[in-house]
């Protein structure tokens, strides 16, 4: 089984089966980039890498979602999870149901919460012009993505996450 049907395993698990990663394997626990965390399934803005902390726990922790822009709905759900002799709050899409990870309220301030998450469950959008993969095209107009420095198709949220995955 090659490495992209690992990946897609693994997010499948996590996201659809509401499993969980073992914590500091993940690509995203120590990520320093600044960008918008997505959804895996569905590619929905989750999370802000302005609200990203080092909770030293293994898996990528955030203050708080972001919202829905246009509407200020809450992007991420909560609800109490009960499984594995233990009760926690589980996180989810709100736009697709897809499980993300859980909420603790042991997070710094302002908010007091450290939303941990599965990396599998999410996917980085690097801020900036010229990220890996999404870049411009010649002419300054968004375009086609890069790959390897080269134009290709436009790749989808989960082909960008393999592609990044592959680069680490």
């Amino acid at each position: 089984m090659g490495s992209e049907m690992c990946i897609r395993d693994r997010a499948w698990h996590c996201t659809q089966e509401a499993g969980t990663e073992q914590a500091f394997t993940g690509i995203y626990w120590d990520e320093k980039r600044a960008g918008t965390y997505r959804c895996a399934s569905c590619d929905a803005a989750l999370f802000d890498s302005d609200d990203k902390f080092d909770s030293g726990c293994g898996w990528p922790s955030f203050t708080a979602p972001t919202h829905d822009r246009p509407t200020g709905e809450d992007v991420v759900d909560a609800r109490n999870d009960s499984s594995h002799v233990m009760v926690r709050v589980e996180t989810t899409c709100s736009a697709c149901g897809a499980h993300l990870g859980h909420v603790f309220p042991d997070g710094p301030e302002p908010t007091g919460d450290r939303y941990c998450l599965n990396s599998a469950s999410i996917i980085l959008e690097e801020r900036g012009p010229r990220s890996a993969t999404h870049a411009l095209t010649g002419n300054g107009e968004p375009g086609q993505d890069l790959v390897d420095g080269a134009p290709g198709p436009r790749l989808t949220g989960h082909q960008k996450h393999l592609v990044d995955l592959e680069r680490r």
